[in-house]
């Protein structure tokens, strides 16, 4: 191939020639069918987003976990519980100022991150609930009567 032919395919003025693909077809052949392989899974293997969407069992919500921790070491009984579905009271009338609130703020990430809801019930005494259960408190129903006027 010429100076002028090389410079004028580096402008873009000629196409290159067919002979330098062919090359490079040999050397990635491997390379190219393995991406291909790759990128047509199984129709029957579900993906990430589709297993995501499966429902999740329901937990047995006849068991309520209610932890007492005096450190914040015991953070982990909390977050293991929860992550197995299992509401968790927790009360932290044994601990610190400063514990209580970092284990409140951990079980608020707890609960965010499992789409779950945390509810006060005495300033020191928390309720975490699963995505799967419903707290009712009394007091909508109460506030649905104040407010319909008809």
């Amino acid at each position: 191939m010429s100076a002028l032919r090389k410079v004028s395919t580096f402008l873009g003025y000629t196409e290159p020639e067919r002979e330098l693909y062919a090359e490079d077809e040999e050397v990635y052949a491997p390379v190219f069918d393995q991406v291909a392989e790759e990128a047509d899974p199984e129709p029957s293997a579900p993906s990430a987003y589709e297993a995501a969407l499966e429902p999740v069992s329901v937990p047995d919500l006849r068991r309520i976990v209610t932890v007492h921790p005096s450190t914040y070491n015991e953070a982990r009984v909390i977050g293991e519980a929860f992550r197995d579905g299992a509401p968790v009271i927790i009360n932290l009338t044994g601990m610190s100022e400063a514990e209580a609130r970092r284990m409140v703020d951990f079980s608020a990430g707890l609960v965010h991150g499992l789409r779950g809801a945390i509810e006060p019930i005495t300033p020191r005494v928390f309720l975490l609930t699963p995505a799967s259960v419903e707290i009712d408190d009394g007091e909508a129903e109460e506030r649905d009567r104040f407010f319909n006027q008809s």
